[in-house]
């Protein structure tokens, strides 16, 4: 009588290691979000920056996180080391928080960002490579999907959080500076319990190289979609400046705001879920289209109150492509790589970040705000067709 099988893997399960991962982030945008709606308003406002200075701040820390995201992906893999990198990222994000309350000029506050984009960049590619070790082939869109839910829930109650903070000192940004550290290293404290996978391909030097051409042909071709996009996913701050302008208040602002990252987070599981029963290229398609229509929108809306739904609306794109554009990645390569891919992946989003906030601050200022949404749209749309026309539509993955 022959010997009955183990049962199969449904991938139902999800490791213990996500949601410890996920707490982590969760407690880290707290500490960001607090201060990603105001900071805008406080360099403008409280250090008298011009507009075109923000898309400088932004897109340039984006642009140095991505010179070394693909670097500590790389060294990850080589080293086989995944926590040590996630710890130093996150613990130098935390940081930087003290350096933004320190400032009083918008230099300072560039070096604060520089630095929290810098653990970025150390943390980025390690982090969804522990992601990538506790998924399985049914479960990629859900466990990302996961993590991404509890990441944008501190996004939720970060801005919240600031709102409270805000009515208590009478409407002044600084304590609020400083209040936003604590929940940064609060979310180390979960490391504790981290483990690392015990077994993993080893890796040869010659088997693993800092280049795109031993990566995967689909993997490549999605980084060109991917980055095309990104050149004009310019920061969420001319979003805020937007509605700031059709004139909502600040508290207004940053509920709107809140109101996107609710969105965000209670999409974002099922969005996952819904990855990995119909694919992820098409959910992620989707996200895409969605994305166009809300920044077609702003580039024409005068009308203050449609803002809320906008910002509904948007966190529904975020939802669709953020989880599931890495849980496509997933599909593309070997887990032994996984740090390199999705360093690499950050790597090139960063650097079309930095040309996409500098290129709207200029339209801002030179044409009009309605130009810097327009060009965002036109390179998602482009990035929609290539996606289409390249065949990764159809492809196995």
């Amino acid at each position: 009588m022959a010997t009955a099988k183990p049962p199969a893997k449904t991938g139902k399960t999800i490791p213990i290691q996500v949601y410890l991962l996920g707490m982590v982030s969760f407690f880290n945008d707290i500490s960001s979000e607090m201060l990603y709606p105001i900071m805008p308003i406080f360099l403008t406002g409280v250090l008298h920056a011009p507009v075109f200075v923000i898309g400088i701040i932004d897109g340039v820390a984006e642009g140095i996180s991505a010179l070394f995201k693909a670097y500590f992906g790389f060294l990850s893999d080589k080293l086989q080391k995944r926590k040590p990198f996630v710890v130093v990222g996150y613990g130098t994000s935390a940081f930087a928080k003290i350096i933004f309350a320190l400032a009083y000029n918008w230099p300072l506050v560039f070096v604060g960002r520089v630095l929290d984009r810098l653990g970025k960049g150390v943390r980025t590619g390690a982090r969804d490579a522990l992601l990538l070790d506790a998924a399985d082939d049914n479960n990629k869109g859900l466990i990302f999907g996961i993590h991404r839910s509890m990441d944008s829930a501190g996004a939720v109650v970060g801005p919240l959080v600031a709102l409270g903070l805000l009515q208590l000192s009478n409407d002044e940004v600084r304590p609020i500076l400083y209040a936003a550290a604590i929940p940064g290293f609060i979310g180390l404290l979960f490391f504790l319990f981290v483990k690392e996978a015990k077994k993993r391909v080893q890796i040869t030097k010659t088997s693993l190289r800092l280049s795109l051409k031993e990566l995967p042909p689909n993997f490549r071709v999605f980084l060109l979609t991917f980055g095309l996009f990104s050149l004009g996913n310019s920061s969420d701050s001319f979003l805020i400046l937007q509605s700031q302008q059709l004139g909502l208040s600040i508290t207004a602002v940053v509920l709107a705001y809140v109101v996107y990252n609710l969105v965000y987070t209670l999409l974002s599981t099922p969005a996952g879920i819904i990855a990995d029963k119909l694919g992820a290229k098409k959910v992620f398609l989707v996200g895409l289209l969605i994305y166009v229509g809300v920044y077609l929108c702003f580039a024409f809306n005068g009308n203050g109150t449609l803002v809320w739904v906008l910002f509904a609306v948007y966190g529904s794109y975020i939802a669709l492509t953020d989880g599931v554009s890495k849980a496509l990645v997933g599909n593309y390569i070997p887990k032994e790589k996984g740090a390199i891919a999705y360093g690499t992946l950050q790597a090139v989003t960063s650097l079309a970040s930095l040309s996409a906030s500098v290129i709207a601050g200029v339209l801002w200022s030179a044409i009009a705000p309605a130009a810097a949404f327009i060009f965002g749209a036109t390179c998602a749309l482009a990035a929609f067709i290539l996606f289409v026309v390249s065949g990764l539509s159809k492809s196995q993955a």
